[in-house]
């Protein structure tokens, strides 16, 4: 079966002062036409690292991918020469990057910026691409878009901004579209509407999304399958509805009961929420074996050595000695 997008053995290093440390390592995910797939785990566990891996946007220096492939509609992208992947982003693959007001040029207008999408991928001239952003501002429920396209990012609320990032990323039609964190630091009104329109995007295009988050509840509401992401690999993936029923490996157990929990009853005494001991380890030293044996509740001496990402059935993957 081809898939949309297919990462096998990817690898991402880093080099500084402390040595070399693997961010991504050998990374293996999918993604079908339309489909929805979720990468969680905590920050530092090399979720962004991935997107900008796939979009081959990895600073060099410091950072490098040194194996693996990323076949996309049967094309590996890292063959590609630097002038054919320009061509492939924004207008095959496109990013919605993690924070707006650091992705956007502030002394660009907006429209500006949008159209400049449209010249480069499209050919169109200037007159023409700027009708096509205010067209796509209008899409993404901006309103007034005649008016905000002559606006500076400065100029917008950070939802706004988040807009104006996915009319970006949407104005080629891209066929897969990569969103790092895009309803973060949002009210949750504004955050409703993006991801609302993400689900309508990929339901009118049959977009592929890989949505990047630590927010548990929008991947219960948008993902298809989820893969957690802990120290550069990936320790367990699921469909959404089998995840959040039954998960297997202590650390998407530990994510889970974390999330604070509406009851209908008022607690008689003050509970504390629930927390993961200890951090994410340093990624140049991380532990002899299983990379969460030293935060993990069920570890024993079997975790000394490390476990591989095992199929359970149905697609059901986790990487765990005790599951």
């Amino acid at each position: 079966m081809d898939h949309l997008l297919q990462v096998k053995g990817l690898r991402t290093v880093f080099s500084s002062a402390g040595g070399i440390a693997a961010a991504v390592d050998g990374l293996d995910l999918h993604v079908e036409q339309g489909e929805t797939l979720g990468l969680v785990g905590e920050s530092g566990c090399g979720k962004s690292v991935t997107a900008l891996s796939i979009m081959r946007l990895v600073p060099d220096p410091p950072g490098k991918i040194t194996s693996g492939s990323v076949v996309f509609n049967g094309v590996d992208l890292l063959t590609l020469s630097e002038a054919e992947m320009r061509r492939v982003r924004g207008e095959e693959i496109s990013m919605i990057f993690q924070e707006p007001m650091t992705s956007l040029n502030p002394v660009f207008r907006v429209g500006d910026q949008i159209g400049e999408v449209y010249r480069v991928h499209r050919r169109m001239g200037k007159s023409q691409a700027a009708e096509a952003a205010i067209d796509m501002l209008r899409k993404v429920g901006i309103p007034s878009p005649e008016r905000r396209a002559g606006d500076y990012p400065h100029q917008m609320s950070g939802g706004m901004r988040q807009r104006v990032m996915i009319a970006m990323a949407l104005a080629c039609d891209p066929k897969l579209m990569l969103a790092d964190e895009p309803s973060t630091a949002l009210d949750v009104t504004i955050q409703a509407q993006i991801l609302e329109l993400m689900n309508e995007i990929k339901s009118r295009l049959g977009t592929g999304i890989i949505l990047i988050t630590h927010d548990l509840g929008v991947v219960a509401e948008m993902a298809d399958r989820v893969a957690v992401m802990y120290t550069g690999k990936i320790v367990e993936e699921a469909t959404v509805n089998e995840l959040f029923a039954s998960p297997l490996h202590p650390y998407t157990m530990g994510l889970l009961k974390s999330v604070p929990r509406i009851s209908s009853q008022v607690p008689r005494t003050k509970e504390r929420l629930y927390v993961i001991a200890g951090m994410v380890p340093d990624m140049h030293r991380l532990p002899e074996g299983c990379s969460f044996r030293d935060r993990c509740p069920e570890a024993d001496s079997v975790c000394l050595n490390p476990p591989q990402l095992e199929d359970k059935g149905s697609g059901r993957l986790v990487r765990c000695w005790k599951r």
